[in-house]
């Protein structure tokens, strides 16, 4: 589906070449303040232009067509639009009878029996990822209702390397593509958020961030390392009656739950498969191996604008879970230290 959240619900619609793209939200509260300038910043973050990114500009302008009323939000869906202004369907035409390695060509033309959109990825492109951004600007003043919630979001490493720079030009040098780790570190999120099993705070985050396309991998906290260490390495010993721990190797979840340490994590985005190295592949039209050599506008390294796009996904998670929890708190507190 293309919907997701309980309580807070984005759904995404739209095709890269098509006449627009955005997302619509339901069960924001009502009476939140926001304006079309408040989704600027997050958005030019995503916008290509730096060394390594694709030379497709769009300019992504926000429509607000419901859902807002005199500067704040009125409680009803918000409908977000943005148009595609810088189409150029014809670097696709051959992509139906000679699927690209690494994209969804050939899997959306099995599911969808060929009737899909197939102009620059069409629903599978990563320009669907503008109206997550805009859904998590909504998600952050939401969060920012309960807590102040500071998101810090960085690459690093790419390619393999440190040095992000020099590995994105010798991609783009090479005419391949890079992959590269990102990290997101929120500060400032309440412990009390989510729940033991299929709600997990880690679960819901996780679900969010697998739907932005090229993640291959989410680790929270210690992550993969946990598994070489052992547990009095590990664990987290408390130093505060707030909750506050020692280390963060749990990455600000325990049991599924926020504990109100830092909640960071760590997302592994792959190569962008567009490159214009040749690929020996098979042309399905013909049963015939070819070598194929893409043309088009690609980023060398997606991770340089997606970034931007996990924040906003781990938003959205955050969002959903804060009220989720504030729909289940329970009517008094029974922990002995609390009461008054």
């Amino acid at each position: 589906m293309n919907t997701g959240g309980r309580l807070f619900r984005i759904s995404l619609y739209g095709e890269s070449h098509g006449p627009a793209v955005g997302v619509v939200i339901d069960g924001c509260p009502a009476g939140i303040p926001l304006s079309e300038d408040d989704f600027i910043a997050d958005l030019a973050r995503r916008t290509p232009g730096a060394e390594g990114t694709t030379p497709r500009r769009e300019s992504d302008r926000p429509t607000v067509l419901s859902g807002v009323f005199k500067g704040h939000t009125s409680g009803s869906p918000i409908h977000i639009e943005f148009k595609n202004e810088n189409t150029k369907p014809e670097d696709y035409a051959d992509f139906t009878k000679i699927p690209r390695p690494g994209h969804a060509d050939f899997s959306a033309t099995i599911k969808y029996a060929g009737w899909q959109d197939p102009r620059g990825s069409g629903h599978f492109s990563g320009r669907i990822t503008v109206g997550l951004v805009a859904a998590g600007v909504v998600a952050k003043k939401i969060l920012n209702a309960f807590a102040p919630v500071v998101f810090d979001t960085k690459l690093l490493q790419a390619g393999g390397s440190h040095n992000i720079d020099e590995a994105v030009r010798a991609a783009k040098n090479a005419g391949d593509s890079i992959g590269a780790l990102v990290e997101v570190r929120v500060r400032g999120v309440p412990a009390g958020w989510g729940e033991p099993f299929f709600d997990a705070a880690e679960s819901v985050i996780a679900h969010y961030l697998f739907a932005v396309p090229a993640v291959r991998g989410v680790e929270f906290g210690d992550g993969f390392a946990a598994a070489a260490m052992r547990g009095s390495a590990h664990n987290d010993p408390f130093i505060s009656q707030d909750g506050r721990t020692a280390r963060n190797g749990a990455g600000g979840i325990n049991g599924g739950i926020t504990n109100g340490n830092d909640i960071v994590l760590r997302v592994a985005v792959k190569p962008a498969s567009s490159i214009s190295v040749a690929q020996h592949t098979l042309d399905f039209s013909r049963d015939e191996m070819i070598d194929l050599e893409i043309r088009g506008r690609h980023d060398f390294c997606i991770a340089l604008r997606s970034a931007v796009v996990l924040e906003a996904a781990t938003a959205c998670a955050l969002a959903d879970l804060a009220l989720a929890a504030r729909a289940g708190k329970p009517w008094q507190s029974n922990i002995p230290w609390r009461k008054a």
